[in-house]
């Protein structure tokens, strides 16, 4: 994870042209990188720039997801008119941005997701990471390649303490409205052997209409996956299901510069686990514990990356090489405005079996 400090010179990401491959290289190798004061930034040129890590891609990453109002992302995202795969966040009212008129954004809340949630009272002092994810529709499109994320306007002054509630006692000093970054390739090697070789030799499989399937579940209160509670809507109640669109993926992915790999599953939509000698754990209890029992090293505070953004603040983050989660509780009247890109992937991640000759 890498900021524009002098190692990666790119002056503007509106040319960006001739520094692409230095760009390119730089993301797969560092994950994260920010390029300061990039406000001028127009959307056409976000969305260039995102879709050059795939060029054959042109559908944003959760396709017609977001149009689907029983979905837990339809109330986060608006989409800009004249670009459509560029999508606004953030939190509070807004007279007018790039052709969207009178939008109220609201910042999500871990208490309308999480099973528990911290005391009213303490809501502006302390707060949770809100869901640990990768931008990805998860059926049907492939996981973006990666995602841009431009700040234009922050509230800036007050921090917050995230909390795991969890028993363990970790906690994080946070900026408010922090993005939270942990890397997949540390959370690989963060393993034991024997579950590296369980990672390796595993896929998982999300749920059809994922974010449909899991719209009533709440989730843990590290924001890691769901809390089993029999809320998840039967498959018989969701959409039309195609099967050929149902996704099962490896746990690990391999990076296409380096060949290291990557622990990259989203947690909250996992259904089922399918073992090397051909097993189906289909428990939905157990393969949320085997998940989470994986990927809860990877969360702990100093394997955390919370960035603290300024506006004009221009973040390219590798979507296969990292988990990231929304942090941070606002007032009403503090206004957060973010502009977000990502497409869907023309191919899908490689395996660890995949891309050896890249390690």
């Amino acid at each position: 994870m890498s900021s524009n400090d002098g190692r990666i010179p790119v002056k503007s990401v509106t040319s960006f042209d001739a520094d692409f491959d230095v760009i390119r290289d730089a993301l797969f190798t560092h994950q994260v990188l920010v390029f300061k004061n990039q406000g001028g930034t127009s959307p056409k040129a976000q969305y260039e720039l995102t879709r050059r890590f795939d060029p054959a891609a042109t559908s944003y990453g959760h396709g017609k997801t977001i149009d689907a109002k029983r979905s837990i992302l339809h109330p986060d995202l608006k989409t800009i008119p004249h670009q459509p795969q560029v999508q606004v966040i953030g939190n509070g009212f807004v007279s007018e941005y790039e052709g969207l008129k009178d939008i109220r954004l609201k910042h999500p809340h871990h208490k309308t997701f999480h099973a528990t949630a911290i005391p009213a009272q303490d809501d502006l002092d302390f707060t949770r990471f809100y869901r640990w994810h990768i931008d990805a529709a998860l059926y049907g499109l492939a996981p973006p390649v990666a995602t841009t994320l431009l700040a234009v306007q922050v509230p800036g002054g007050r921090r917050q303490i995230c909390r795991y509630d969890d028993g363990t006692g970790d906690e994080l000093d946070v900026p408010l409205g922090t993005t939270a970054f942990v890397s997949g390739y540390t959370m690989y090697d963060l393993l034991s052997e024997a579950d590296k070789e369980f990672a390796r030799s595993t896929k998982v499989e999300y749920a059809p209409h994922p974010y449909i399937w899991i719209s009533n579940a709440k989730s843990c209160s590290d924001g890691l996956g769901l809390v089993s509670q029999g809320q998840e809507i039967p498959l018989s109640d969701l959409p039309p299901i195609e099967e050929d669109k149902i996704q099962i993926l490896p746990l690990c992915w391999r990076n296409p510069v380096t060949g290291k790999l990557a622990l990259q599953v989203h947690p909250s939509p996992v259904r089922k686990l399918h073992l090397a000698d051909g097993t189906v754990i289909n428990d939905l209890n157990k393969v949320r514990e085997i998940v989470h029992r994986l990927q809860r090293p990877g969360i702990a505070p100093k394997m955390v990356y919370a960035h603290d953004w300024k506006e004009g603040d221009f973040v390219l983050f590798h979507n296969r090489g990292v988990l990231h989660s929304v942090v941070g509780a606002f007032a009403e009247d503090e206004v957060r405005l973010f502009r977000q890109c990502n497409v869907a992937a023309s191919h899908f991640p490689e395996g660890p079996a995949e891309g050896l000759a890249a390690a």
